[in-house]
């Protein structure tokens, strides 16, 4: 059974979470609070010396750390990975984007904003450039979304959860989504995933360890 260190509420940990949701991988979760230091201890470091979740102990001493190379493994032979190679090379377009555009502007914006205490008067210098690249990013996801139902392949992928994890959360980081008719569909399409978990859930049948 795969073991994997999560944080609640990031929103890395969160992707690979609901692809396990989504997949029916039997799990065990263990929860890792980076903000008390809990991934920086000798013991962590020794299994990611990033110092990062999520972390993936696919089984004992092998560890697969990077919340997109996660996905990418645990889709193989699924749905979740299209199977001909340009619906591939599409969700790892888009899975890129996520980590290049989307990610180190709302996930950061996330991150001091709604998880760490008085992050705001912290990055006060970096807000005005993470909001213009976030919503550059949203635009351009917007203006696909006005054509297709997801991201790659004409269906559910890897590339779907790797954008679901921060956007869904943009409006808790003053991004507002009411510009953005075709995003808020494709969040109430996921949300109406079978299997779908929400951020602060897991399905019933997965334990948490500590």
């Amino acid at each position: 059974m795969y073991k994997l260190y999560s944080m609640q509420r990031s929103g890395n940990s969160y992707k690979v979470r609901l692809a396990l949701a989504l997949l029916e991988t039997p799990h065990r979760v263990v929860e890792i609070d980076i903000l008390k230091g809990e991934s920086r201890t000798p013991e962590f470091l020794a299994r990611n010396p990033r110092g990062q979740v999520p972390l993936l102990e696919i089984e004992d001493g092998h560890y697969l750390a990077e919340s997109n190379a996660i996905l990418w493994y645990l889709a193989n032979d699924t749905p979740l990975r299209p199977g001909d190679r340009l619906g591939r090379a599409e969700a790892l377009q888009w899975m890129f984007f996520e980590q290049h555009a989307l990610e180190p502007n709302i996930g950061a914006a996330y991150f001091w904003l709604a998880l760490v205490r008085g992050g705001r008067d912290l990055q006060t210098h970096a807000l005005d450039d993470w909001m213009e690249r976030g919503y550059a990013a949203l635009q351009v996801m917007e203006n696909h979304l006005k054509s297709h139902d997801y991201f790659a392949a004409g269906q559910l992928t890897a590339a779907d959860i790797a954008l679901y994890g921060y956007t869904h959360v943009a409006d808790q980081c003053d991004f507002e989504l009411a510009g953005f008719p075709a995003i808020r569909t494709w969040l109430r399409r996921i949300e109406q995933t079978p299997r779908f978990v929400a951020m602060n859930g897991r399905p019933a049948d997965t334990p948490a360890t500590a």
